[in-house]
């Protein structure tokens, strides 16, 4: 007997997140009033988080396309860069935040599980994982469970699939209390020949249901990431999805066997929208429909509806398009992964979707109607510059009194959590599964993984500033991307490509939107300057608890390309007797600075200066001394300025270093100024000739600092510290923190 519906009004549409003129605009397309199932495919692919209608304007704005594109962004699941001798890179970034404000452990480790498959569905084998973290203080219970919680679900998730987790970020302000970031990057590498597509085609063809049985889990969780975190929406624990890496591994081997057996005609992953996003994507992509049956899908729960099945966002499914007379293949395939798979319909030549449900078709929608770049609404939203900033561009941190003890500050910019080492979580990764991480577990600039069975190796990095981006949006947006291409650069890789996550408030605000507009222009110049393309991404809105938003936080996850893995660069003094030089030109930039916020509680002044052709010539030269072998070590100059860049190189190198240079201007600004366009690298004294030609040739300033050597850190007559001094500090600051005995546990 077909299962009964309520009756869809524009009351059940409003209740579905849908506008009045969404609910019009489905009205025109069918022509009639949509079942009640068609209703929820609507509510969910219209939603922002599948959809980006809020955003998809903004964001064409990016540059999509280099010599090395061979899937640019929204073509397929992950964009894909050529890296040479018939080899491609793949990779992608995305966010969990709201599922791991709500789930921390579940949700974490399901945004890993997401993203892996994204990577895997193209044909390609992911070699490492990257993250983006960022919390309220860790004054505050809460926070510390949610910190505890995430690292676990991301660690538990990744060592148990068997991907090193190789490099992030973690950082710290108020502005995340009860919205914490969780974005979630994965990086594979294929043979071109092994590219999947994410398309249906082929008239009768079947399509199969792979991996986990189908639950009531993540149910809407597209929707409820497209909407403001609120003590309600705290209580829809069923939105947030659960994981199982061991079955993801299974798929991962099914997935790239299915793809060599020839019998694959395309292959897509479930996750935000599951099956209504799958089949309906596929479809339209292949400019095909899909006829489906949800009584052939497998289930873990009783009494589930077509409505349910269609939205659930069980974790560890894949829609797969088998080739007619391949049914057999694939089912051996799947046998030997122990998988099981559920041919739940066929391809038709229709255009249309069309969901059956104990015989009775419940929803035939077209299904370009419901997908990004078909009839998806599409808005530009208003914006505008709000008041406050004047007031922080216009703060003079000059003003403020010169501190009386310059290794006082050291320390404490040391213990401060958003600098201090993040071994804490780092350690809880399992960085060298699979024998190709060179570089990684959050020890240098930018993780470095070979590329199995090359000399090539990919240095990985992801960067954020979201201080700078709340006072200046469009500068502060291009400075992420500037900074993680030097990150990249300082293992001697060259930049090819980045990914981003785009954190925000509600769009609806035109303040917050203009944030959102201002970022996506500073990201648009920066990769244009540095011609490295946009190849996808995802875009988070609603990032908010209490009515207030976090700090605007776009995440920059940027690809750089070695063709020789053993003359990685890294962070670490080596060797005795070793120049100490300066790469560029430090300034007085400490608006918006670590220093600022740490010494003196001031959230204002203008960003770093940012000069494109400088900071391009930088990263040019990194790599080409790196190429040439001149360096020993680098590292880039960014939060704390340059006495922590040198603390962190003495810790990483376990031996100190004595500087005496001249100066000009206040020695504050010498020490913890974060400008932009800066690195120390240690070099050799047979070849400082060579090293400084090659800068000269560059146009790249150079100044020599000291040299490398002894057990302190010594920084003209301003700081005089141990290195075993500051180590402790360094590493000691976030455990201390963790320790639920601490006495900050009362400042709740």
């Amino acid at each position: 007997m077909p299962q009964s519906y309520p009756e869809v009004t524009l009351q059940t549409a409003l209740e579905h997140g849908l506008s009045a003129e969404e609910y019009e605009s489905i009205l025109q397309i069918l022509g009639r009033v949509p079942t009640y199932v068609e209703l929820g495919l609507y509510s969910v692919m219209w939603s922002e988080h599948c959809s980006y209608k809020n955003s998809i304007l903004e964001i064409k704005r990016l540059p999509r396309r280099s010599r090395r594109t061979v899937v640019e962004a929204g073509e397929e699941n992950a964009g894909v860069l050529d890296i040479g001798d018939g080899w491609a890179v793949c990779f992608k970034i995305e966010s969990h935040n709201h599922p791991s404000a709500i789930e921390p452990y579940q949700g974490a480790a399901t945004g890993v599980g997401g993203i892996l498959r994204d990577i895997f569905t193209m044909g390609a084998r992911p070699i490492a994982a990257l993250n983006s973290l960022r919390f309220g203080s860790l004054a505050v219970q809460k926070n510390r469970d949610l910190f505890r919680g995430v690292v676990r679900g991301i660690a538990d998730y990744g060592n148990c699939f068997g991907v090193p987790t190789v490099a992030g970020e973690i950082c710290f302000d108020q502005s995340y209390d009860g919205n914490p970031l969780i974005n979630a990057m994965a990086v594979g590498v294929m043979k071109h020949e092994m590219m999947a597509r994410a398309a249906a085609s082929g008239n009768g063809n079947p399509v199969f249901v792979v991996g986990s049985a189908t639950g009531r889990d993540g149910i809407h969780g597209a929707t409820f990431a497209s909407e403001d975190l609120s003590e309600a929406s705290a209580q829809r624990r069923s939105s947030v999805q659960i994981g199982d890496p061991f079955k993801e591994k299974l798929l991962l081997e099914a997935t790239l066997e299915l793809i060599k057996s020839g019998v694959l005609i395309g292959i897509q992953d479930m996750g935000a929208a599951g099956i209504a996003c799958s089949c309906t994507e596929t479809a339209a992509r292949g400019k095909a429909g899909i006829r489906f049956d949800v009584d052939c899908v497998s289930r873990r729960e009783k009494g589930m509806t077509a409505y349910e099945v269609c939205l659930s966002e069980s974790q560890e499914r894949m829609l797969a398009i088998i080739a007619k007379g391949g049914e057999e293949v694939a089912e051996r395939i799947f046998d030997k992964w122990d998988l099981h798979a559920d041919r739940t319909g066929e391809v038709t030549d229709t255009g249309r979707f069309v969901v059956m449900e104990q015989n009775t078709i419940v929803a035939d929608v077209p299904a370009d109607t419901l997908v990004l770049g078909g009839s998806a609404p599409q808005y530009r939203r208003p914006f505008n510059r709000p008041e406050h900033l004047d007031a922080l561009l216009s703060f003079d941190p000059s003003h403020l009194p010169e501190p009386s003890d310059y290794g006082d500050v050291l320390e404490k910019l040391l213990s401060a959590p958003n600098i201090a080492s993040k071994r804490w979580a780092f350690e809880q990764y399992d960085h060298t599964i699979g024998t190709n991480t060179r570089v990684g577990g959050g020890r240098s600039d930018a993780a470095v993984v070979r590329v199995p069975g090359t000399s090539k190796a990919l240095a990985l990095t992801v960067d954020g500033n979201g201080r700078y981006v709340a006072i200046d949006p469009k500068r502060g947006a291009a400075l992420a991307v500037m900074e993680s291409a030097r990150n990249v650069a300082c293992t001697g890789a060259r930049p090819i490509g980045i990914t981003n996550c785009l954190n925000f408030g509600n769009p609806m605000n035109p303040e917050t939107f203009y944030f959102f507009h201002e970022a996506v222009g500073g990201i648009a110049d920066a990769c244009k300057v540095l011609d490295v393309p946009v190849t996808g991404g995802n875009v988070s809105f609603y990032n908010e608890s209490g009515g207030k938003p976090v700090l605007p936080t776009p995440v920059i996850g940027m690809v750089g390309l070695l063709e020789d893995i053993s003359k990685t660069v890294t962070i670490g003094f080596k060797n005795e007797g070793d120049f100490i030089a300066l790469l560029g030109s430090l300034g007085p930039d400490l608006g918006g600075s670590e220093y600022l916020s740490v010494i003196h509680g001031v959230f204002a002044g203008a960003p770093p200066r940012l000069d494109f052709d400088h900071d391009k010539a930088l990263i040019d030269l990194l790599a080409e001394l790196a190429d040439l072998e001149l360096i020993k070590s680098a590292h880039d100059i960014s939060d704390g300025g340059l006495a922590v860049t040198l603390a962190e190189k003495c810790i990483a190198g376990g031996i100190g270093c004595v500087l005496t240079f001249p100066w000009k201007g206040r020695a504050v600004d010498t020490l913890f100024a974060e400008t932009s366009g800066c690195a120390v690298v240690s070099v050799e004294h047979e070849s400082w000739s060579v090293f400084r030609h090659a800068a000269e040739k560059h146009n790249v300033p150079v100044q020599i600092l000291g040299r490398v050597g002894g057990d302190l850190l010594a920084i003209n007559d301003w700081i005089l510290l141990p290195i075993t001094r500051i180590e402790e500090i360094y590493e000691a600051a976030i455990p201390d923190l963790m320790d639920k005995d601490h006495p900050l546990d009362t400042l709740q």
